[in-house]
C-alpha cells in the first residue's frame, strides 16, 4: 500500500503536535511505523488520504456502533447545524437525551451532559468525594478512566502502551489518595475495604475492561463490588464510556444485572460528536451545581449538534434484536479469528462481549490484566502490520479492545478472516 500523503502529513504535524497526533495511541508508537491519516468513512470502512480502504474495527474508538456516516445521523446532524452550532444556554435537546438516558439506564434518576469521557469520570468522582465528605477513590490495575491526575496511576489502553503505568505531572499527594487493586481478584477487593472501608468515596471500574485490550469480570465479581461499597458506604460509580448502549441497550449494568451509585457514558451518545455524561441516584446529582454545592460547568455541555447525532444513534440501536444481531457477529469474528490462528498453529485467544473484543497471543484464558501484559505484544505488533497490509484496521495497540458495528456484515466478516489467515502464516 502507498502511504505518501499520510507521511508527509505526519512529517508536519510532528513539526507542531507533540508526537504528530492529539491522542497517543494514534501515533502506532506502540506496534511501529507510521499511521495513516484518514480521509473519509462509510459504513464499516475507513479510506485514508492516498486511497487505501480497510475494514475498520476500532470504529472511533467505539461510538460507530451504527457505522460510519449513517444516512439517519448525518440527516440529524444536518437538520440541527442549520440553526446553530452552539448557543451557551439550554437547548430542547439536551432534555431529550437526558430523558432517553433516563428511560434506558435506570440507575441514572439524573443526568449531567459533558464534553467528553474523562470530564464525566472526574465530575463522578468529585460527585463521590463530596456526597461522602471522604477523599480515597479505588480503581483497577489496567482500567483507564482519561487522563484525569486520580486515575493516571496503573492505567491501562495508551498509558500502558507508551510504557508509563504512571504519569510524571501527577502529584504525588493526589496519587496517594487513589487505591488500586486487580481486577477480578475477589479477596483483594475485600482486604482493601476491611483496612480502609471508611476512608472511600468511591470505587470506579470499567465492568468490561476495554483498556487491557478485553477483559470479562468473573461471575459475581460487580455484585462482590457492590456489596462491598454498600456494606461501607463507599459508592460504586461504572465507567460505561465504552460499554455503555453497546454491550446492552442498558450496558454492562444491564448485562450483568447490577446497580451502581453512579455511571459515566460517551462515545455512543455522541454518535462520532465530542460528547459524555455522568449520572446517578438523585441525591446524589441534586449536588451538583446549581442545585448544591459541588460545582461543575461547561460551555459546550450539551451541544445540540452532538444531542442530534447521539438521539440519532440511540434511535438505530433500539430496534429489537439489535444487540442480539451484534453479538452474533461478534462471536463469528472471534470464532474465525481463533479457527485461523489454530490452523496455523499460534497461540492466540480472544476474548468478546457484544459488539467487542479482544486478541491476545497466548493460550486463554485472559481474565487479568496480569494476563493480558502475558500475551505476546511483539507478535500481536507484527500482526496489526500484516492485516492493515490485508484492508484490516485493528486498534494499533494490543491494549486495546476492537469494536464491531452493525453493519460489519458476512463480506467484512469474511474478508477478515481470510486475511487473518494469510497473516497468521506469515508470522509462521
Amino acid at each position: 500500500m502507498n502511504h505518501e500523503r499520510s507521511h508527509a502529513l505526519f512529517s508536519r504535524a510532528r513539526e507542531l503536535i507533540p508526537g504528530g497526533v492529539n491522542s497517543p495511541v494514534r501515533a502506532f508508537k506502540s506496534v511501529g511505523g507510521e499511521p495513516f491519516f484518514a480521509q473519509s468513512a462509510q459504513g464499516a470502512y475507513i479510506v485514508d488520504v492516498d486511497g487505501n480502504r480497510y475494514v475498520d474495527y476500532v470504529g472511533s474508538w467505539g461510538p460507530m456502533i451504527a457505522g460510519h456516516a449513517h444516512p439517519q445521523v448525518l440527516a440529524a446532524v444536518s437538520e440541527t447545524m442549520v440553526n446553530g452550532l452552539s448557543f451557551g444556554v439550554p437547548n430542547a435537546l439536551e432534555v431529550t437525551m437526558a430523558e432517553r438516558i433516563a428511560q434506558i439506564v435506570p440507575s441514572c434518576e439524573m443526568v449531567r451532559m459533558v464534553n467528553s469521557g474523562t470530564e464525566a469520570t472526574l465530575s463522578a468522582i468529585r460527585v463521590a468525594r463530596g456526597a461522602t465528605g471522604r477523599t480515597r477513590i479505588v480503581k483497577f490495575e489496567g482500567c483507564y478512566h482519561g487522563h484525569g491526575d486520580s486515575f493516571l496511576v496503573k492505567a491501562g489502553s495508551g498509558v500502558m502502551t507508551l510504557g508509563l503505568p504512571n504519569s510524571p505531572g501527577v502529584p504525588s499527594a493526589l496519587a496517594d489518595l487513589t487505591s488500586t487493586i486487580p481486577y477480578n481478584d475477589f479477596d483483594a477487593a475485600t482486604k482493601l475495604f476491611d483496612e480502609i472501608g471508611s476512608e472511600i468515596a468511591g470505587l470506579i471500574i470499567e465492568p468490561i475492561v476495554g483498556n487491557a485490550n478485553c477483559i470479562l469480570p468473573r461471575d459475581g465479581y460487580l455484585k462482590h463490588l457492590r456489596e462491598l461499597c454498600t456494606k461501607h458506604g463507599a459508592l460504586l460509580i461504572f465507567d460505561e464510556v465504552m460499554t455503555g448502549f453497546r454491550v446492552a441497550l442498558g450496558g454492562a449494568q444491564a448485562l450483568y444485572g447490577i446497580t451502581p451509585d453512579l455511571s459515566t457514558f460517551g462515545k455512543i451518545i455522541g454518535g462520532g460528536m465530542p460528547v459524555g455524561a455522568y449520572g446517578g441516584r438523585r441525591d446524589l446529582m441534586e449536588q451538583i451545581a446549581p442545585s448544591g454545592p459541588i460545582y461543575q460547568a461547561g460551555t459546550l455541555s450539551g451541544n445540540p449538534v452532538a444531542m442530534a447525532a447521539g438521539l440519532a444513534t440511540l434511535d438505530l440501536i433500539q430496534v429489537p434484536g439489535f444487540h442480539t444481531e451484534l453479538e452474533r457477529r461478534t462471536h463469528v469474528l472471534c470464532d474465525g479469528l481463533e479457527a485461523a490462528a489454530r490452523d496455523a498453529g499460534i497461540a492466540f485467544t480472544t476474548t468478546r462481549a457484544p459488539g467487542m473484543f479482544g486478541l491476545y497471543f497466548r493460550e486463554g484464558p485472559v481474565e487479568t490484566f496480569e494476563d493480558a501484559k502475558a500475551s505476546d505484544t511483539a507478535r500481536f505488533n507484527r500482526f496489526f502490520h500484516a492485516m492493515l497490509g490485508r484492508g484490516v484496521y485493528l486498534a494499533p495497540s494490543a491494549f486495546e479492545a476492537g469494536f464491531v458495528s452493525s453493519v460489519h456484515g458476512d463480506a467484512e466478516i469474511a474478508h477478515t478472516i481470510d486475511a487473518a489467515r494469510a497473516s497468521f502464516a506469515e508470522l509462521g
